[in-house]
């Protein structure tokens, strides 16, 4: 078994020693004319070519993400423009004062 594989599945030893295992979450984007649509957040360093998404059958985009457990804050972009998740588990600002949406993962 490869232990590079295995630690990038695994966050990060909690105070008891067992590791916690990172959780699939989808995200969805109701853009059904979008040519273009990214997801940004916390969890990938605000990095635009990360997580692109991809246009499903029905017209929406989708991703689907690794996340340790807590509260992560994201942003999609829809060609090019910042925009909140009418979905999200909540609203928070950002470190630029700029309001983001919230997922809770557990």
């Amino acid at each position: 078994m490869n232990t590079t594989t295995i630690e990038c599945q695994l966050s990060t030893p909690s105070k008891y020693g067992a590791r916690r295992p990172l959780h699939r979450v989808n995200f969805y984007c109701d853009a059904p004319n979008a040519e273009n649509v990214r997801l940004i957040g916390d969890f990938n360093d605000w990095d635009l070519g990360a997580n692109p998404l991809h246009r499903t059958p029905d017209g929406r985009w989708m991703t689907s993400v690794e996340l340790k457990h807590g509260h992560h804050r994201y942003l999609f972009v829809v060609d090019g423009k910042r925009c909140l998740d009418p979905h999200a588990s909540g609203m928070v600002r950002g470190g630029d004062e700029e309001t983001v949406s919230l997922v809770a993962v557990s």
